[in-house]
């Protein structure tokens, strides 16, 4: 089977380099023994449509990840969509099927694997979120699926936020980063679903991570960014004792759907620490 044959999926976004898609689902595939690759391809908005009318008429194309700035996008270029795409309103998995592509969500998957059973089987008390962009919607319905209730929401435009909550009939406080104390203090469980903090992107405002102290004494902080993995915002919650959880976390859960989309095979994650250690190296 030659390069040109064998079956590939990829991610594509901009920018793309920081991906690390590709070490997931080729470590994946090497350890089932799959003839079949993973990619990172790099995919400007002004590319999009040129990038699915070449996938559409490639038979070795098994589908792609989508990443920042996309993720709402391409729903212009699916003919359908799972309820999570459907329910979110944006798609991290585009992926072929005999009458035309179809959009799909796991970023709520890796949400929810990222938060952990067992905050699911506790009180929640108070959750902030970071963000009101397509990782903040797949967070939102997460959040509403396990039951999360008392919520605020930190924006760049708060109006943006308040749209985004009305969609899915949830009620929250709303602030903008000038208030970012009010909307930390005593927050059980902290959620950035902005890009900020990731590599070629804004730093996280100094107002998020000074006021990190005001956060329950046990809260969690959940970075969905990954690139770097100890962001400053896990930092300055290591610093605080609070419970850093990375992006790597929502990475790997959210890469197990996309997998067996593509591939038609289970993601063997008996592999997770080693795949980790392999990320983290």
């Amino acid at each position: 089977m030659t390069s040109e044959t064998m079956p590939y999926a990829e991610v594509i976004g901009d920018p793309i380099s920081h991906s690390k898609s590709p070490l997931i689902h080729n470590f994946w595939l090497e350890k089932l023994g799959l003839e079949a690759e993973y990619r990172a391809t790099h995919v400007r908005a002004d590319g999009l449509g040129a990038y699915f009318s070449r996938a559409r008429t490639d038979p070795a194309w098994r589908g792609c990840n989508v990443t920042i700035p996309h993720k709402t996008s391409v729903l212009t270029f699916v003919a359908s969509t799972l309820r999570s795409a459907k329910q979110v309103g944006a798609a991290n998995i585009v992926y072929p099927a005999a009458k035309g592509f179809i959009g799909a969500n796991s970023d709520v998957d890796g949400v929810l694997e990222s938060l952990g059973a067992g905050a699911l089987q506790r009180d929640a008390g108070i959750t902030c979120l970071i963000g009101a962009g397509g990782a903040a919607r797949a967070a939102l319905y997460a959040l509403e699926v396990a039951g999360f209730r008392d919520l605020r929401v930190i924006a760049r435009r708060p109006a943006r936020a308040s749209e985004l909550l009305d969609r899915f009939g949830m009620a929250a406080t709303v602030l903008d980063f000038e208030n970012a104390d009010i909307a930390l203090r005593g927050a059980n469980t902290v959620i950035n679903a902005s890009p900020l903090g990731m590599n070629h992107q804004e730093r996280m405002p100094f107002t998020v991570l000074d006021s990190l102290q005001f956060t329950a004494p046990d809260a969690m902080v959940f970075d969905m960014v990954y690139a770097p993995l100890e962001t400053e915002l896990l930092a300055v919650a290591r610093a605080h004792a609070r419970r850093p959880v990375d992006g790597l976390t929502m990475l790997i859960g959210q890469a197990d759907q996309a997998f067996q989309l593509f591939f038609q095979a289970e993601a063997p994650r008996e592999h997770d620490a080693e795949l980790r250690a392999l990320l983290t190296a």
